[in-house]
């Protein structure tokens, strides 16, 4: 397996590498994948240096976590950290997020994956309520005393959901969209986070593949493709999808984004290079569909792939903000 850097994971204390794996697609939100696809994205992550897999419960409803869970049952010298997430299998409301259901979540998803403790289990984008309530925290605090899981942490929409949840002393890490069209968690998120000690788990790096390069105006997405389905937030955040940005916007950006792409490297790297680079980032989980994604997205974090300049750093910063700021900076 080829080596990649690792840092560590908030407070789990565990380290995870830089390049982690996202595995929505996995659960066939993006397109149908076949279980021999799938395996082959998993092994070709692992063996390109990957030891952090990102998954949900709903994500296929199940299927994404079980997936995993068979394949690492065949590798367990595979030394992948597992993070999970729970809670978008009910009416989204505070009052659903109670000890009794984070039981049964947590009992379905330990049988998915196949294992007696989860290693992370991540609130997955609740009410903003929920990020503020004690008995939450004590309820997740009884699921690490009951040894159902080693750690928590919450995946949220907005910047001031990363930062009610930082102050909370149990949370071990926020997983939060960051791209180079989304810089709004770097004013304060990414600094609370660095000083709390709390992981950050970078979503969305390529804007639900914006930030590849490969789309135009013109691109079709299949119907059960989020990217045609909840383009406009109909199913879920509109956040999720292309970052939250129009999508002729985003195309624009992309671009020109394209364009600072150093000599031998792809802009889906460059992308994944920019946000390695931001203090306080854990790891960032790009998706892949294809054994060629999962190795090209590893291939980011390579030791050799040196840190971007500071004129590119620049340059996504002018990106931003001549084109993506007015439109989606006071929503996130």
């Amino acid at each position: 397996m080829t080596p990649m850097e690792q840092r560590e994971l908030g407070r789990t204390g565990r380290d995870v590498s830089v390049v982690g794996l996202g595995t929505w697609q996995l659960g066939g939100d993006w397109g149908e994948v076949r279980e021999a696809d799938a395996f082959d994205v998993l092994d070709a992550a692992v063996e390109s240096g990957v030891t952090f897999f990102d998954t949900a419960d709903v994500y296929g409803d199940g299927r994404s976590e079980q997936l995993i869970g068979r394949y690492l049952k065949e590798r367990p010298d595979a030394g992948v950290l597992v993070a999970t997430k729970m809670g978008r299998r009910v009416e989204q409301v505070p009052e659903s997020y109670v000890l009794d259901n984070f039981r049964a979540w947590n009992d379905r998803s330990r049988s998915n994956l196949g294992v007696d403790t989860l290693d992370l289990v991540q609130l997955h984008c609740p009410p903003t309520a929920v990020y503020s309530s004690d008995a939450v925290y004590d309820a997740l605090d009884t699921l690490v005393a009951e040894e159902r899981i080693a750690a928590y942490g919450v995946s949220v929409e907005t910047c001031a959901e990363a930062l009610t949840a930082i102050a909370r002393p149990g949370v071990a890490s926020v997983q939060i969209i960051l791209n180079p069209l989304r810089l709004k968690p770097l004013e304060e998120v990414l600094p609370a986070a660095l000083a709390a000690g709390v992981g950050i788990i970078a979503r969305v790096p390529l804007a639900s593949g914006l930030l590849s390069g490969k789309y135009t105006e013109d691109t079709v997405f299949a119907p059960e493709d989020h990217r045609t389905y909840n383009r406009h937030g109909e199913s879920f955040d509109q956040g999720e999808t292309f970052s939250g940005v129009d999508y002729a916007t985003g195309v624009a950006a992309a671009a020109e984004f394209a364009a600072l792409a150093p000599q031998g490297a792809t802009p889906a790297q460059t992308a994944l290079r920019w946000i390695i680079q931001q203090p306080g980032v854990t790891s960032v989980i790009p998706g892949a569909r294809s054994v060629e994604q999962a190795r090209a997205n590893a291939a980011a974090a390579a030791a050799a792939a040196a840190p971007l300049p500071r004129k590119t750093l620049d340059a996504v910063r002018d990106l931003y903000d001549r084109r993506i700021r007015a439109a989606v900076h006071g929503r996130w």
